[in-house]
């Protein structure tokens, strides 16, 4: 039976049983787990489906997947209980930084605004135990203004670099997972080269934050709350490891599927959490005011760059982008002309066989697109496997546009306007086209493929 992402003829991989699909793992050692059991006994271990794993033509490896399946809420409860020991070495600062578009999956499940949703489970959170909680749209502004510049520098010198156009968007994990180890360097020199907003949320949390508390990275335990299984493999990249302090820039990725399992054990409503507003980095100052950028599933890449692009290349100001829908929903494109011209060519490809075409338009060097911006779900990150499926793994229509619904009433905001970005660049990152810039903000991507034999098992 193929893989039902998986569109090749030679594909015979077959799919396994929950059971066959879980690494067994020792998480725990047996008093930890005997004296922690009460906490977690009933939470399904983290797990990645063969549905969820975009990438699954031999693309992960046996220790990956053993640290994939310890990213889940044990992790969580285990270091909250270290917490409340006597012995003060082992304790952690406890940060939760929580995606945009998780919160819609909370609205829509307890019937409030996404405003109201943000604060019930940021009450409810700090009610377990975490010390901070935080909103990732920060980050996210970041992503996008260096993935709007690196933009514009690649389309100044496409006729001297070979591999500068088109750009591929860079935030979406699965994707990135599918591009490196499966298409290599046919793809990878045109991903731009932005960290995701979690990664630099990672950066953010374990750098400004840790120093501005006086704390080392590795005294902060680090949970991103976000849509698809695929981010806690992203915070496994080597390239988002402190070796000094041995930390990770993301400890722990939850699921929004995953923090609700909490809740439904704890037989929890959000409803009936005290409103707590998110916590900012910058000390005492609390975050009251929801926003998310101008994307309409997601962060809002193709939005964002589309009308800085028109505006730094062609001085034309772009109110209202206007999508052309071309084989399906989930493949769009938006253009903008001038003198008669097309001079911007962007694309929105979302889901696995989209990216296929897309990929085998950029073999054939009949790729015209300038800018795609690419993401592995069906939908958008709304539509994450981590948030919107039924229990028997089927999505979730009817949520999801109950989803779209309060997202879409989210007010909007440019990255440009946030004053907190401007003061980071200046007191964090030492100046906008500093080093420090280039380390925190940004990535690099592996060109070579795996082969089976550097792995030890097959999805």
């Amino acid at each position: 039976m193929k893989c039902e992402n998986c569109t090749k003829k030679e594909c015979s991989k077959k799919q396994k049983n929950d059971n066959e699909q879980n690494v067994p793992l020792a998480l725990l050692n047996s008093n930890d787990e005997n004296e922690e059991r009460n906490e977690f006994h009933r939470l399904a271990n983290a797990k990645i489906f063969l549905s969820d794993c975009l990438a699954c033509d031999n693309c992960i490896t046996s220790d990956e997947a053993v640290r994939v399946f310890q990213q889940n809420q044990k992790e969580l409860f285990h270091v909250l209980n270290l917490n409340k020991k006597c012995d003060t070495s082992k304790h952690k600062v406890v940060a939760v930084s929580v995606c945009p578009q998780s919160l819609p999956y909370f609205a829509a499940k307890f019937s409030v605004s996404v405003t109201e949703a943000a604060k019930k489970l940021c009450g409810f959170l700090k009610n377990l135990g975490v010390h901070y909680v935080f909103d990732t749209t920060i980050a996210a502004d970041f992503s996008i203004l260096e993935s709007q510049k690196e933009f514009v520098q690649r389309y100044h010198h496409q006729n001297q670099e070979k591999h500068s156009i088109p750009m591929f968007a860079s935030a979406c994990p699965g994707w990135i997972q599918y591009a490196e180890r499966v298409l290599s360097s046919l793809v990878t020199p045109h991903i731009c080269t932005a960290k995701s907003p979690q990664q630099i949320m990672g950066s953010l949390v374990k750098g400004y934050f840790a120093r501005q508390q006086n704390l080392l990275p590795d005294k902060i335990f680090h949970i991103i709350v976000a849509p698809c299984y695929d981010r806690k493999l992203e915070a496994l990249r080597e390239d988002f490891h402190a070796p000094v302090y041995n930390s990770q820039d993301v400890d722990c990725v939850l699921t929004s599927g995953e923090v609700f399992q909490i809740m439904e054990q704890r037989k929890v409503s959000l409803k009936e959490m005290a409103d707590v507003a998110f916590d900012s980095l910058f000390g005492g100052i609390k975050e009251d005011e929801l926003i998310r950028h101008d994307g309409r599933k997601s962060d809002g890449y193709l939005e964002h760059i589309f009308k800085h692009a028109a505006k730094e290349l062609f001085d034309t100001e772009v109110k209202e982008i206007v999508y052309k829908v071309l084989k399906n929903k989930d493949f769009q494109e938006v253009t903008l002309e001038k003198d008669g011209e097309t001079v911007l060519r962007f694309a929105a490809a979302y889901g696995f066989r989209n990216i296929q075409n897309m990929v085998l338009k950029l073999k054939k060097g009949k790729c015209s697109y300038h800018f795609v911006e690419v993401l592995a779900c069906p939908g958008g990150c709304l539509n994450g496997k981590g948030q919107a499926q039924t229990e028997d793994g089927k999505p979730d229509k009817a949520l999801l546009r109950q989803m779209e619904d309060v997202y879409a009433a989210v007010p909007v905001r440019l990255p440009e306007t946030n004053t907190h970005v401007q003061k980071l660049y200046q007191e964090w990152l030492e100046g906008m086209d500093s080093v420090k810039v280039q380390e925190s903000l940004h990535t690099k991507y592996s060109t070579e493929k795996l082969t089976a034999h550097h792995l030890d098992i097959k999805w």
